[in-house]
């Protein structure tokens, strides 16, 4: 099963997929984000907290792909928390090549690799246009990537305000918001 769950910040997207992945034994949470400041290490240290001990993590700003093919199995749960930041993370990069070489490796590993896989992801394209062109491509480049892997996975869900909508698929009744 993949699955996809897209919201805005603070929506609850983070805490439905740690809900879905503690119904696996194992569960391997890729984690992203690299603590550049104090508001981003609390921020990480908040997501932290909130996961049972016994999952392994696997931090990976980069090179995504190359995590999931090493770490997928048929018994094992990945849990990438999250695509706006690993996106931020090669955009930044400033490398055209790599950015392209990453993001084709991360579609094929989302359709080829086995075991259970939950992809958290900010949904960036509804406010209005930002300033900048970097800002600009950055949400251009995270809504084809959403559509890119909301296309490869077997769900779809957009949460706001706590409350899972699900585009794609369904929820099993043990992982609806209660």
């Amino acid at each position: 099963m993949r699955t996809l769950i897209l919201g805005g910040a603070r929506s609850g997207k983070s805490v439905l997929a740690e809900r879905l992945a503690a119904e696996h034994d194992a569960v391997l949470y890729i984690a992203t984000a690299a603590a550049g400041d104090d508001e981003m290490a609390a921020r990480i240290d908040h997501h932290r907290a909130r996961r049972p001990a016994h999952w392994r993590l696997d931090e990976t700003p980069l090179r995504l792909a190359n995590t999931l093919r090493r770490e997928a199995h048929v018994a094992r749960c990945l849990l990438v928390d999250c695509l706006t930041l690993w996106l931020s993370n090669l955009l930044c990069a400033g490398d055209e090549a790599q950015f392209e070489r990453e993001r084709a490796a991360l579609l094929d590993a989302i359709e080829t690799c086995p075991g259970e896989l939950i992809l958290v992801s900010n949904e960036v394209g509804q406010g209005v246009v930002p300033l900048g062109a970097l800002t600009r491509r950055f949400v251009d480049e995270a809504g084809r990537l959403h559509q890119d892997v909301a296309a490869r996975c077997d769900r779809v869900v957009f949460t706001i305000a706590g409350l899972p909508q699900v585009l794609k698929g369904s929820l099993g009744a043990g992982s609806r918001n209660q």
